[in-house]
């Protein structure tokens, strides 16, 4: 037995396939495929079960594969002890981050941290909150940055800052004239939303329950969008208003003049972002790092939440 066996394994188990499994781990197919089946005849238990184009973990193979992944784990981290040495803040750090965040964010983070820890890079990766918290989990990242409430086990949160929400209009709609916007008026409009699996979208729904409500009886026209931004470029165009995170809300200058934004009236709907990562994970002090360099990043709309625990 021996690591490559096991690294392999856990890859066909994350693919269910022994293809990509292969490309995964830059090895041939054939290779990948005879390194499992020496370990399932060393260790006396069938893994997977094979068919045409279709692969099946056994029941038994379950337990094998969370094995040789704590194993990796393990691994890696005595690997990270002896390189990172008594400088936690030494070589990349791999961020995830949800789409609604990670656009907003990184961009004024990276000088901060760089000043911090400049030899520190990030390895960053944007993706839906459930897909980056498989990633953590399975150590293929370090942190990841998400919107609360989150709760997983085996894993650490810190609060890092509270962000209320705005009501981006084209420059050209009635609400123009006013400075606040009532959350149950939302649901009389045509209302601009993320896709399914966003989170954010989610929390606007909570935020205005009547557009939810709108929506399922067809009172309401929702259209949907696949990042901030094209929803942002289609409140320009007029074709209708949204919900944004205050930190994503700030025109760019080709729509500066068609766009307006409105608080909500009190209380206004918000949500607190926050970086999470492995219990025990060796570098925390890391992790840590990123968080006082989020703190210390200038964005006037956000209250900064103080402290190193939850």
């Amino acid at each position: 037995m021996n690591l490559n066996e096991l690294r392999y394994v856990v890859a066909v188990a994350r693919e269910r396939h022994f293809g990509r499994a292969a490309e995964a781990c830059f090895v041939t197919q054939p290779t990948l495929s005879v390194a499992v089946r020496k370990l399932e005849e060393e260790l006396g238990v069938k893994i997977f079960e094979r068919r045409r184009n279709d692969v099946r973990i056994t029941p038994i193979g379950e337990q094998v594969v969370a094995q040789a992944q704590r194993v990796l784990e393990e691994v890696e981290r005595l690997r990270s002890i002896a390189r990172q040495g008594q400088d936690p803040l030494l070589g990349p750090l791999r961020l995830g981050a949800i789409y609604t965040i990670g656009p907003y964010l990184i961009p004024p983070l990276i000088p901060v941290l760089a000043e911090m820890a400049p030899e520190m890079p990030l390895v960053i990766e944007e993706n839906y909150t459930t897909r980056l918290t498989e990633k953590l989990k399975r150590g293929e990242l370090d942190a990841i940055l998400i919107a609360l409430p989150w709760e997983e086990s085996g894993c650490d949160t810190l609060p890092l800052y509270e962000e209320p929400f705005v009501v981006l209009i084209p420059a050209s709609h009635p609400w123009r004239e006013r400075k606040q916007i009532r959350g149950a008026e939302l649901a009389g409009e045509e209302l601009l939303l993320l896709g399914s699996g966003h989170c954010f979208r989610d929390q606007v729904l909570q935020a205005c329950p009547q557009c939810n409500r709108s929506a399922e009886s067809g009172l309401q026209q929702s259209v949907e969008g696949g990042s901030l931004e094209t929803i942002r470029h289609m409140v320009a165009s007029g074709l209708g208003i949204t919900v944004l995170p205050c930190t994503a809300a700030g025109a760019d200058s080709y729509t500066r003049r068609l766009v307006e934004i409105r608080r909500f009236a009190p209380p206004a709907p918000s949500r607190t972002v926050a970086i999470a990562w492995r219990k025990g994970y060796p570098r925390e002090e890391a992790v840590r790092t990123v968080a006082r360099a989020i703190r210390a990043v200038e964005m006037s709309c956000v209250r900064h939440l103080d402290g190193d625990s939850q």
